[in-house]
């Protein structure tokens, strides 16, 4: 059976998505694992993230009605999603770090429908694979969903503005809005155990001192992945990426 470019595409893709699946995995995970944040917290933070999730499916379910070409492109956000937050690299002191994934959907899709992927998959990796949890749901929905992927969008669209280079422009703004999940990360970690001595500040120092080995090399290596699959998408799906925001500069 002949298969088009855009197919063997798409079937490679799917292919390292299975191939994920069969990978060891360590519960030693970070997102915030289970049972790490308070009561109080891990409510304060659903809360907080519930307004964004209702406003991601007003936003994914108008993209799906408007443009159903993209559905091919949105499912391989969110096959890309969960195969590269789910490879953790060990980090210092026994927990891990890992690349979020998000950046992608957010610079093809804008904020509202990447939230909704980035829970999807949050909650099926507190299913599966023990990474992250139901109790930290809410926090790690705020920073791998939407705190990331909100920089992100905003760096891609003021790049574009300012006509700068295409890959760069994406590079950098996948690095940082990875990098700034991992500081709202740590944020989060140090409300929640803030440090006899120094308090918060002190706290935040610490956890962000824990990541940065392992997540700012982490961040850029998520940026040139993201930047291969793009160029891929250019050459194979040129017609479904004209309907995204990475063709046109559209509202979130």
């Amino acid at each position: 059976m002949y298969l088009t470019k855009l197919e063997k595409f798409f079937l490679s893709i799917s292919a390292i998505f299975s191939a994920s699946l069969a990978l060891p995995v360590t519960v030693s995970a970070m997102h915030i694992m289970e049972g790490y944040l308070p009561v109080g917290n891990f409510i304060v933070w659903s809360i907080i993230a519930l307004p964004f999730v209702m406003y991601g499916i007003i936003r994914i379910r108008r993209l799906i009605k408007e443009h159903k070409r993209v559905l091919i492109l949105l499912a391989m956000a969110g096959a890309f999603v969960f195969v590269i937050s789910s490879l953790k690299v060990p980090s210092v002191t026994g927990s891990c770090s890992h690349m979020t994934g998000t950046g992608l959907a957010a610079i093809l899709f804008g904020l509202g429908p990447t939230i909704i992927l980035g829970l999807i998959v949050l909650v099926f990796q507190a299913m599966l694979l023990a990474h992250g949890g139901f109790t930290t749901l809410g926090a790690n929905t705020f920073s791998m969903a939407i705190a990331g992927p909100f920089l992100t969008m905003i760096l891609y669209k003021a790049g574009k503005r300012i006509k700068l280079n295409k890959m760069a422009n994406i590079l950098i703004a996948v690095f940082m809005g990875s990098l700034f999940t991992y500081i709202v990360t740590a944020l989060q970690l140090a409300i929640a155990h803030p440090s006899e001595v120094g308090g918060i500040g002190a706290s935040f120092v610490s956890f962000a001192l824990v990541f940065a080995p392992t997540q700012i090399p982490l961040s850029v290596i998520e940026g040139i992945l993201t930047v291969l699959v793009i160029i891929g998408m250019e050459k194979f799906a040129e017609n479904e990426l004209a309907e995204t925001s990475y063709a046109e500069v559209k509202t979130i």
